[in-house]
């Protein structure tokens, strides 16, 4: 019954979605709506209901209840505890229940906490909220039902993925979702703000938090999935341009120019068609993510392989939205007045040319995403790899980090260049010298990875001049976190640069007694043992690493899984202060010799790209709770106007 009544509750979250719907659209035509009263309490119940439901599913997975389809094609008697209850959203229906469950919770959360706002503008975004859950509950109860019954029920069950057996699982899709639904907050807001004619700083301060929680979310994501793939995988790499891994950093890119406008509309009035349009932008590309990673139209390591109808189903949808979204932002942009005015060369404009690139980044990821796909639904096919992604999106990030060299340190309003002078010269002078000291050393370095050395110790340094000249103790909140949010980039492209311009590699094969070196470290393999663990069987690797004196014990793995039969690599790592050493065992080399096939890297300073990330995301939550500590407890009157 645990099924049927977790069916039940998502029928009824769905009625409840269509109510708030329904009862916004009245409040719009009529100006006073009957059932406007009904809005926030058809909020609330939708968000218990998907709460219930969710967990009902999740119910199912920890007793492996084999009768439900989804949990016998997902989950097996013997997987650990960890990876049954993760199971839950390790698959479609599962991961878009959790997307409507987060998704409704949400529009609870804006209708219980949000009071910023004119009544009629809140109202008027929970009824774009229940328009945009209406359309993924169709698509649960009609295309992707995650209770449906199988008779009979088998005895053991198929299994999860087994690269999905990670304990990555267990945050990485969450943490991206609640990231993508976050973006869907901004897009009902600003849709709400149009209708309502209602697009301007009160708005704005309303959506910033949200925005920054989505932000948050996505960036710890995402750098989640990176280093997941980077151990799990057994290739030695922690960005693939995988066209799924494409799918999480579009939004992201989108969400960061959007944050950083919504914040110029929210202090300055200024912005406003900027903010509204990356709005809709970042939930549009959130929304082609979903289509991506769930059409079956990719082949990827990420990717959920579904059936056509439902990717048709999601794309139908994408297209309804944001379709949508964009006829009323071209029918209602013409009565969103500019804002306050600003000169080019002020802190507004450097906002300006921030989104401009990052805007420019999203374009280049989206047509070398896209661009394979269509060709190949035109009969042929095509690829688009690291190459054009790495020679195509460098060049406009380095343009985006000398902006930032400089951006947040102009004044708002308008700004000089001579107040720099000192700061100008200063940060040539790092870049010339950090150059200069690279190539002594590493003359063999190539041009990216030299100048991304250079052009992240500058902004490491110009990530702290806001604090220049302050009184540490009245700064407002935000602004360490935006200072810490920019020096966490600084030391991720230092790992990016540094990692991509001094990598090593050995690949050998080796029997036990036998060593090989990488980057002054010496490996040896000392024996190679079986191992079982819980579903599934492997040999393992007794190495030991020595370098200076020093020597470390690294156990690399490799797995056969048997539900459902597969192979991985479980990598050995081995972290010190200035980079990684990453191992990997594999098969017996084929000439039967009895040595086995070992591949080495010396990573130099890898971690610092998920150190940096870490900071990123440690800004971003200084500075939302700074936003939250300082915002109003009071209502915004209804005859407050914009325009």
């Amino acid at each position: 019954m645990i099924a049927e009544a977790g069916l039940a509750a998502i029928w009824l979250a769905a009625s409840m979605a269509l109510l708030q719907f329904i009862a916004g659209l009245t409040l719009l035509r009529a100006g006073a709506g009957q059932l406007a009263p009904l809005i926030k309490p058809a909020a609330y119940m939708q968000g218990a209901l998907c709460t219930f439901a969710f967990f009902a599913l999740m119910w199912l997975f920890y007793i492996t209840d084999l009768s439900v389809l989804l949990v016998a094609n997902n989950s097996h008697i013997d997987k650990p505890l960890i990876f049954k209850l993760a199971g839950t959203w390790g698959n479609h229906e599962g991961s878009m229940l959790l997307w409507v469950t987060i998704l409704a919770v949400s529009g609870a959360a804006i209708a219980f906490l949000e009071k910023r706002i004119e009544a009629k503008t809140l109202s008027a975004t929970l009824a774009v909220q229940g328009f945009l859950a209406l359309g993924f509950f169709a698509f649960l109860l009609f295309s992707s039902n995650p209770f449906e019954r199988m008779v009979p029920a088998p005895i053991e069950g198929a299994g999860l993925n087994p690269l999905l057996q990670d304990v990555g699982l267990a945050f990485h899709p969450p943490t991206l979702y609640f990231g993508y639904v976050g973006l869907s907050i901004a897009f009902s807001f600003a849709v709400g703000a149009l209708l309502t004619n209602q697009v301007g700083p009160a708005f704005a301060r309303a959506m910033r938090p949200w925005v920054l929680g989505a932000w948050i979310f996505l960036t710890i994501g995402i750098a989640a999935g990176s280093y997941w793939a980077y151990y799990e995988l057994g290739w030695g790499g922690w960005w693939f341009w995988d066209p799924v891994e494409n799918a999480s950093l579009m939004p992201w890119l989108a969400a960061t120019a959007l944050l950083h406008s919504v914040s110029v509309l929210a202090t300055r009035n200024a912005l406003r068609a900027w903010t509204v349009m990356l709005a809709l932008v970042a939930f549009a590309m959130s929304m082609a993510g979903t289509f991506l990673v769930r059409s079956g139209i990719l082949t990827s390591v990420h990717a959920f392989a579904v059936d056509p109808e439902r990717g048709s189903f999601i794309l139908a949808l994408m297209l309804m939205y944001t379709g949508l979204a964009f006829v009323i932002f071209a029918l209602r942009i013409g009565t969103v007045k500019q804002g306050e005015p600003f000169q080019l060369l002020s802190r507004e404009g450097g906002i300006v040319a921030n989104n401009v690139f990052l805007s420019v980044i999203l374009a280049v990821i989206l047509i070398g995403t896209l661009y394979p796909i269509a060709v190949e639904a035109l009969g042929d096919k095509i690829s688009v790899g690291p190459p054009y992604f790495n020679k195509a999106t460098v060049p406009i990030a380095v343009l985006l980090m000398l902006a930032l060299l400089v951006g947040p340190l102009l004044r708002w309003r308008r700004d000089g260049l001579g107040r720099l002078k000192y700061w100008l010269i200063g940060a040539a002078a790092i870049l010339l010298l950090s150059c200069l000291a690279i190539w002594k050393f590493a003359p063999e370095i190539g041009i990216f990875p030299l100048l991304g050395i250079a052009l992240s110790s500058a902004l490491a340094v110009a990530a702290w001049m806001p604090l220049r000249g302050r009184k540490l103790l009245r700064t407002p909140i935000p602004v360490f976190g935006m200072v810490i949010a920019h020096f966490g980039l600084a030391v991720s492209v230092f790992g990016m640069a540094a990692e991509s311009g001094f990598s090593s590699e050995t690949l050998t094969a080796l029997a036990p007694g036998e060593s090989a070196k990488v980057a002054g470290w010496e490996v040896k393999l000392n024996d190679v043992n079986p191992v079982v663990g819980d579903n599934w069987v492997a040999v393992e690797g007794e190495m030991i690493a020595a370098k200076n004196g020093n020597e470390f014990a690294l156990h690399p793995q490799s797995r056969q899984f048997f539900k459902p039969p597969m192979q991985t690599s479980e990598a050995a790592l081995l972290t010190r202060w200035n980079g990684q050493l990453y191992v990997v065992i594999a098969q017996p080399d084929q000439e039967g010799d009895g040595r086995w096939q070992v591949r080495l890297w010396w990573k130099p300073f890898v971690t610092f790209i998920w150190y940096g990330a870490i900071l990123i995301a440690l800004g971003g939550a200084i500075a939302l709770l700074g936003r939250m500590g300082r915002r109003t407890k009071k209502p915004a009157t209804n005859t407050w106007q914009t325009e």
